[in-house]
């Protein structure tokens, strides 16, 4: 928004850390640049991250700001512009830390305190309720930025197709990639039929997150909360795609991917049924019945092939541009065939 300030710097590797105080400085005007110390958060595949803090360490810090410096060339898959603006209307709503300032290529804003989860803490009772009442209140929010309440998947989608490589330099990544992957041609088709039958669903287009992995949901124990950080791919969308796109991300990301980890059908429904409940409370809509919460059951696994393609070709354009140390093009293969592994049970599904 027009209130959060822009700052002329930018940073590289080389002054990372001293021209990450001086933006804190700008954020944070009474610390003094000698007490300033960096964690260096090593587990994003988008951008680099660290945290600003005083004090004896990390871990009692009382006040962190954070440093998000862009990945090469991630302009081209993400709105920079309305990554900032719905991250200031969700600080409004007490959704997500505060929005202190942009630089040239980074953003500074504030940290949510607690733990991200893993594979294990995800399941737990306390926890996925509170993820799946967290998403409800998420998807009641109307942003005043985004005047069109309609669905951006398909169109976001087919602006990625259209930059999607042809081919890599390295011989070994090309091969791999003709063998692996279909041609563009073929991948327009198969969007065409997964929107035909998402669109015919008929969910309403809700703010969504779009990218709840394990290390973008922050549980304090304290507080007994959940926030959801990092908005780069926040866009209204078809309701049940952040559950399901949630529910892909049980498997974990990289080397650890196992799609066993994907919930059954016994552990779906109790939490589809939490989140709807959620649901109708806040928008004031009927008591929930099994027969809402099966057709949510049907459109989340719909949706989940939907996140499966959307994160196979955001991994082939990483795989270009990235400069982060990250297999993109094994983890687009992944999750193209966890696509096809399951389409015609998902598709079925009525």
């Amino acid at each position: 928004m027009s209130s959060i300030p822009h700052l002329k710097y930018h940073i590289d590797d080389k002054n990372l850390f001293e021209t990450a105080k001086d933006i804190i400085l700008h954020a944070k005007p009474n610390w003094e640049r000698s007490d300033i110390k960096f964690k260096v958060f090593d587990e994003g595949i988008t951008n680099k991250l660290v945290g600003g803090y005083r004090g004896a360490s990390f871990a009692q810090a009382k006040d962190v700001v954070l440093i998000r410096v862009y990945g090469e060339k991630t302009d081209l898959i993400i709105d920079r512009n309305a990554e900032k603006q719905n991250m200031s209307e969700l600080a409004e709503a007490g959704m997500c830390p505060p929005v202190y300032a942009t630089f040239d290529n980074g953003l500074v804003y504030g940290f949510a305190p607690g733990v991200t989860l893993d594979e294990k803490t995800v399941r737990d009772e306390t926890i996925r309720k509170l993820i799946a009442k967290e998403m409800a209140r998420l998807h009641t929010v109307n942003l005043r930025h985004i005047p069109c309440r309609k669905s951006a998947l398909f169109d976001k989608l087919r602006e990625w197709l259209k930059i999607m490589p042809d081919s890599f330099s390295n011989p070994k990544m090309n091969e791999t990639f003709k063998e692996k992957i279909l041609k563009k041609e073929d991948l327009e088709k198969e969007l065409s039929e997964l929107e035909k039958c998402i669109e015919s669903l008929g969910y309403p287009a809700v703010f969504s997150h779009n990218d709840l992995l394990l290390k973008n949901i922050i549980y304090n124990k304290e507080e007994g909360k959940v926030t959801f950080i990092d908005q780069e791919y926040g866009m209204y969308n078809y309701q049940p795609f952040d559950i399901g796109n949630h529910f892909c991300e049980y498997a974990g990301i990289g080397d650890v991917t196992d799609y066993s980890l994907y919930p059954d059908q016994d552990y779906q429904l109790p939490w589809i049924r939490e989140y709807l409940q959620e649901w109708s409370r806040l928008t004031g809509g009927a008591e929930v019945m099994d027969a809402d919460v099966w057709k949510m059951y049907c459109g989340v696994n719909k949706c989940a092939l939907a996140a499966h393609f959307f994160w196979a070709i955001w991994g082939l354009i990483q795989a270009k541009y990235s400069a982060i140390d990250f297999d993109y093009l094994g983890y687009a293969i992944i999750r193209f065939e966890e696509y096809f592994a399951r389409k015609n049970e998902f598709l079925s599904l009525q």
